[in-house]
């Protein structure tokens, strides 16, 4: 069965994910790349270093972001939303972003660029540990959310046995 997330579907999915993939668009250029994150009902906050989609956010702050939890091909939830991107350069706003961040579960076996910097774990607790991050902290507001899923109880390889 396939079938429409619920907005509380929606919110739990966001919420429990730490990778999603982010479209964003600049002129001709469509560009699509993952990215780890943490939600906070609000905002998706994300770190990250300069390159491609930092300069076509700059230039385009419009984006979609996409998340998924695939148990197997006929078992998935999927939420895509779209939204705006926002660089946070207040300080107090960035902190509170990294802070975000730093609170979010990880897996235990996790790439050094979830972990924020060199000094993984830190405790953030003293703010001058959170200015010496590298990188660019930024949000993306989602104004539109939709979900969907499909649940199969039976396997197709049962099908043909």
């Amino acid at each position: 069965m396939i079938g429409q997330l619920s907005s509380a579907e929606i919110e739990n999915l966001l919420c429990k994910q730490v990778i999603g993939r982010i479209g964003c668009h600049n002129g001709d250029l469509l560009y699509v790349v993952p990215i780890s994150y943490a939600y906070d009902g609000k905002y998706i906050y994300c770190h990250a270093y300069p390159g491609k989609k930092i300069d076509m956010m700059r230039k385009n702050p419009k984006i979609c972001f996409q998340v998924d939890e695939m148990e197997d091909m006929a078992n998935w939830k999927s939420v895509i939303a779209w939204g705006g991107f926002e660089e946070l350069t207040d300080k107090k706003e960035k902190n509170k972003a990294l802070q975000i961040l730093l609170q979010r579960p990880l897996p235990v076996i996790s790439s050094i660029t979830t972990h924020l910097g060199g000094a993984w774990p830190f405790s953030g607790e003293n703010p001058n540990e959170l200015n010496d991050i590298p990188g660019i902290v930024f949000r993306i507001s989602l104004n539109e959310k939709t979900g969907k899923f499909e649940s199969t109880s039976e396997s197709p390889l049962l099908m043909f046995n």
